[in-house]
């Protein structure tokens, strides 16, 4: 009885280790030949032509930012609470500008350092 116990547990196991090893060298195989499959392609080169546009677009929108801040600065005629909402508009589109370029330098790091 425990003998046939024993040799169904190690067919068991032995079928387990079948299937993991199947799994792991499927896994692997798809690594190593480096076939990503086309919806992932086209995911990540739509991911990078957003991060494009999106790097474009701020630029002129920092300085469209900045520039309003200058002219309501300007403009404000000694009027105290302008003039602190126009400080605040100009520090926060510098830093907004400063923190979106930083990311792409960090994500362009990353990216060198994967390839």
């Amino acid at each position: 009885m425990k003998k046939s116990k024993n040799k169904f547990i190690f067919i068991y196991f032995l079928f387990l280790l079948f299937i993991f090893f199947n799994i792991f060298t499927n896994i692997c195989s798809a690594s190593l030949f480096n076939s990503t499959p086309e919806l992932v392609d086209k995911l990540n080169s739509a991911f990078e032509n957003i991060k494009d546009w999106l790097l474009t677009l701020a630029t002129p929108a920092a300085a469209v930012a900045v520039g309003v801040g200058v002219f309501m600065k300007k403009f404000s005629f000694g009027d105290e609470e302008r003039v602190r909402i126009a400080k605040k508009l100009i520090r926060g589109s510098l830093f907004s500008y400063a923190f979106i370029l930083a990311i792409n330098l960090i994500l362009s790091a990353i990216k060198s350092l994967v390839e």
